[in-house]
């Protein structure tokens, strides 16, 4: 058995929902479980007809139009997502008669995407002859605890997912299971979505609860890349990453699974596959828990643009415990979550997503340190063997400055697979294009 997952934009019309079948045609023989996304925009329309409905207006003609161009395109019954849309209509003239949305109904609201695109792909494949069977997620044991909008899966799941499926992991039923991701059902029935990455995470749950041969995720490249190709069009595919490292990867801007899809793959060693889905024949590239061969000194290279670098400075850091906790703890009171930290006696330097709003999080610093915003930064990544980071640091810097870019700071992670650079904003490609040159390329 496999799980394959396809994400919005490759099931975003018609064409490319036959492109999809296609592929699950070409691996029925390997018993798929099938996990879908929404169709292309259909959040953003959901979202947007929300916005409608708290103004005292009903408005779903994009979504039904979409949906039902699509099923006229393809040849099946608009009937298969109509009691949706019915449902839809309802949920939508609640919000405005009472002008709310909690994050209960949000979740709600945003699930009749994947439900609908589902029940579209299973009547199209019966079309095809392939037997096909549509499940929302909390029908093959999905739960998940009431943390709406990002909440996380109870660990029961490992068991239901295995019972709800035994007939077609046992071979008694042939029909291919379509099942949606990114959303869940709570202990009280109420519709939970997982919040980032959580088709990725549905994909990555059900493939290491029925422990399958292997999880694809099917994309519009080649697999992982040694750089972004729209930076560097000399990337070139990865054949092989740890699960360590494509946590990394997707952490620092590679188009990845997200990082948290990882925890059920690590539990249960099932490795993930990134395929193209324009390229069948190429083998992608696999994660696994470790590396088959002898490990590359550098995976790839990643960016992330548009972050702030901030310095927090103080004579009392000297020799004082518990000043690093209190700095900290106004991270969390403000909730601003750090990607990168350098720290020396008597200051710290980290970076944060220039989208959060630190004003209240620098008044409360300036009350015990000096604090410095530099905003407009990036981080550049070299995904590495970091036991040989004086070696690849000597590298990166020595090209990096012969590029004239500077480094405004360095951080080695934690997890010894990553070196990450801070540089300017309108440096970032450059830097990316003069790294992969010099580990690549020559």
């Amino acid at each position: 058995m496999i799980v394959m997952k396809f994400g919005g934009s490759s099931v975003a019309n018609a064409e490319r929902i036959r492109r999809v079948a296609e592929i699950i045609r070409a691996y029925e023989n390997e018993r798929p479980v099938v996990v879908l996304s929404a169709m292309g925009d259909t959040t953003d329309f959901l979202l947007d007809a929300a916005d409608c409905a708290l103004g005292g207006k009903i408005e779903i003609s994009e979504i039904e139009n979409l949906h039902r161009k699509t099923a006229q395109e393809l040849g099946i019954d608009f009937a298969c997502v109509e009691n949706l849309l019915a449902e839809l209509k309802q949920l939508l003239t609640g919000i405005s008669m009472i002008r709310e949305l909690t994050k209960r109904t949000r979740d709600y609201l945003v699930s009749f995407g994947e439900r609908m695109s589902v029940r579209i792909m299973a009547a199209f494949l019966k079309t095809l002859g392939i037997g096909a069977a549509f499940f929302d997620a909390w029908d093959i044991g999905i739960t998940s605890d009431s943390n709406f909008t990002k909440a996380e899966l109870l660990d029961e799941v490992w068991q239901a997912i295995p019972q709800a499926l035994k007939s077609y992991s046992e071979g008694s039923c042939d029909e291919i299971p379509i099942v949606t991701g990114f959303i869940a059902k709570d202990k009280k029935g109420e519709i939970t979505t997982l919040g980032r990455g959580g088709s990725d995470l549905s994909a990555t749950i059900i493939g290491a609860a029925l422990g399958v041969k292997e999880i694809q995720t099917w994309k519009d490249v080649d697999g992982i890349l040694t750089a972004d190709p729209r930076i560097c069009a000399a990337a070139r595919t990865v054949p092989e990453v740890t699960y360590e490292e494509a946590q990394e990867l997707a952490m620092f801007g590679a188009q990845v699974l997200h990082p948290r899809s990882m925890k059920p793959c690590l539990k249960s060693g099932v490795p993930v596959r990134v395929k193209n889905s324009y390229n069948i024949k190429s083998e992608g590239s696999i994660i696994v828990k470790d590396h088959s061969s002898e490990r590359a000194e550098v995976c790839a290279i990643t960016s992330v643009k548009h972050v702030t670098l901030i310095d927090i400075v103080s004579a009392g850091m000297l020799g004082a415990a518990g000043f690093l906790a209190h700095i900290f703890n106004q991270f969390l009171k403000w909730e601003v979550s750090v990607d990168l930290i350098a720290t020396s006696e008597v200051s710290v330097s980290l970076t944060v997503n220039t989208k959060s709003d630190l004003s209240g999080l620098v008044e409360d610093l300036s009350r015990v340190a000096q604090v410095g915003l530099r905003s407009g930064k990036s981080i550049v990544s070299i995904i590495c063997d970091s036991s040989k980071a004086s070696g690849i640091l000597s590298r990166g810097l020595s090209a990096l400055s012969e590029a004239g870019i500077n480094a405004q700071m360095i951080s080695q992670g934690a997890s010894k697979v990553n070196v990450s650079i801070v540089v300017d904003d309108e440096q970032c490609d450059t830097a990316v294009r003069t790294l992969h040159a010099e580990f690549f390329e020559k």
